[in-house]
C-alpha cells in the first residue's frame, strides 16, 4: 500500500516537473490562444521593464566580480609558475620582505571603490522600481499568500482567482505601457512572490502590504514560485502569470464574470448536492452561491484554470478526481483534509467540479 502510494506520489511529481519544463506551448481553451512557456530559472532574458532594470545592475555587478576574479585567479597562476620549486634551488629560506604601504593601501582602496560603486548601482536601481509612479489605468491586482496557495483579487474587475495571475501585455513605448500594479499581502506567514522574467522577489509579510509592479513586453506563460521558505509544502507553492493581448484579457475576464452554469445530469446535481452537504462549502467559495468559505481557493470558474494545487499537477480530470479523493496523495501536507469520501460519491462531486467554467 505504501509503496503504491509512493509510487503515485513519484509520476505526479515526474509529470509536473516535465509540466514545467518540457512543453513550449499551453492551449488555453477559454481564448483559444496558444501561449508559449517561458522558463522558470531563466531570470537572463528580463521580458518585462522591472526585470529588465534588475538584470542591466546584475550584468555590471558580474562584470565587476569577474574582472575580481580573473586578476586574483591570473596572479596566483602566474606566483604558482613563476616561483615553484626548481631542482637547482638550495633548501635556504629566501628573503622576507614585511610590510608595502603602495601594496596596502591599493588593497584598501581598490575594494572601498567597488564597494562604493556596487551600493550606488543597487541603491538607484532599487530606487526607481520602487518610486515608480504607476498610472491611474493601471491594473491594480491584490495577491494574498497561504500555505501553500496563491489568492488573487482584482478589486476593479470583481474577478477572484487562484494560483494564476491574467494579467494584459504592456509595451516598450512609455506612451503605450500598460504596467500590472500588484499589492502584495500574506494570511499566515512570510512568503515571496518571485516570476524570475517579470520582476525580482518581494516578501508578503502578514500585517503588512508590499508592492510589486510587473510590464511585460510578450504573451505567455511564465512560472514562478514562492521564493521563502514558507512551510512542508513550501516547494509546490507554483505561480502561472499568464500574460494575454488586451483583447483576449477582456475575454479572460468578460469569462470570469459570467454566471456559473448550472448542472445538467443527474451526477453533476448529486454532486452539487454532496459538495454543499458536506464540509466544502466552509472552506471555498462558489460565485453566489451559499458557499462563501474564504479559507480555501475559490471554485467558481475552477475549470479554466491550468494547474491544481497550486501548480502541484496539471488540472484534468484523473488529478482532479485523485485530489477529491485524498489531496494529501497529491500535496502531503496541504490543509485540505481527506474526506473519506466513497468512489462513487467521489465521481459525483468530480462531475459537478467540471461544470464550473
Amino acid at each position: 500500500m505504501q509503496s503504491g502510494r509512493f509510487f503515485s506520489k513519484f509520476v505526479f511529481g515526474l509529470t509536473g516537473l516535465i509540466t514545467a519544463l518540457a512543453p513550449v506551448v499551453v492551449h488555453a481553451e477559454s481564448i483559444g490562444a496558444d501561449y508559449k512557456v517561458h522558463r522558470v530559472a531563466d531570470m537572463f532574458q528580463p521580458l518585462s521593464r522591472p526585470a529588465e532594470m534588475i538584470h542591466e545592475g546584475a550584468l555590471l555587478v558580474l562584470l565587476i566580480c569577474l574582472g575580481i576574479f580573473s586578476v586574483v585567479t591570473g596572479l596566483t597562476i602566474y606566483i604558482v609558475v613563476r616561483f615553484r620549486r626548481k631542482e637547482t634551488d638550495n633548501d635556504q629560506e629566501p628573503p622576507q620582505i614585511y610590510g608595502s604601504s603602495h601594496i596596502e593601501m591599493a588593497w584598501t582602496v581598490i575594494p572601498i571603490l567597488i564597494t562604493v560603486v556596487l551600493i550606488l548601482v543597487t541603491s538607484r536601481t532599487i530606487g526607481e522600481i520602487q518610486n515608480m509612479k504607476m498610472p491611474e489605468d493601471a491594473l491594480k491586482v491584490r495577491v494574498v499568500g497561504h500555505q501553500w496557495w496563491w489568492e488573487i483579487h482584482y478589486p476593479d474587475l470583481g474577478v477572484i482567482t487562484a494560483n494564476e495571475l491574467h494579467i494584459p501585455v504592456s509595451s516598450r513605448d512609455p506612451e503605450k505601457a500598460r504596467p500590472t500594479h500588484l499589492l502584495l499581502q500574506s494570511a499566515d506567514v512570510i512568503h515571496s512572490f518571485w516570476v524570475p522574467q517579470l520582476a525580482g522577489k518581494t516578501d508578503l509579510i502578514p500585517n503588512r502590504t508590499n508592492e510589486l509592479w510587473l510590464e511585460p513586453y510578450q504573451t505567455g506563460v511564465y512560472l514562478g514560485n514562492c521564493a521563502e521558505y514558507c512551510g512542508t509544502q513550501h516547494a509546490n507553492m507554483l505561480l502561472r502569470v499568464i500574460v494575454h493581448t488586451p483583447e483576449e484579457f477582456e475575454r479572460w475576464v468578460a469569462q470570469q464574470k459570467a454566471p456559473v452554469p448550472e448542472p445538467v445530469t443527474a451526477q453533476q446535481i448529486e454532486g452539487k448536492r454532496l459538495f454543499f452537504a458536506y464540509s466544502c462549502m466552509n472552506c471555498h467559495k462558489i460565485g453566489d452561491t451559499v458557499a462563501q468559505g474564504l479559507f480555501g481557493p475559490d471554485l467558481t470558474k475552477l475549470m479554466t484554470r491550468q494547474t491544481i494545487g497550486a501548480g502541484v499537477a496539471p488540472l484534468n480530470h484523473e488529478t482532479l478526481w485523485r485530489w477529491v479523493r485524498d489531496p494529501q496523495d497529491l500535496k502531503v501536507g496541504c490543509l485540505m483534509p481527506d474526506m473519506q469520501l466513497q468512489k462513487h460519491e467521489v465521481d459525483d462531486v468530480v462531475a459537478y467540479l467540471e461544470t464550473l467554467k
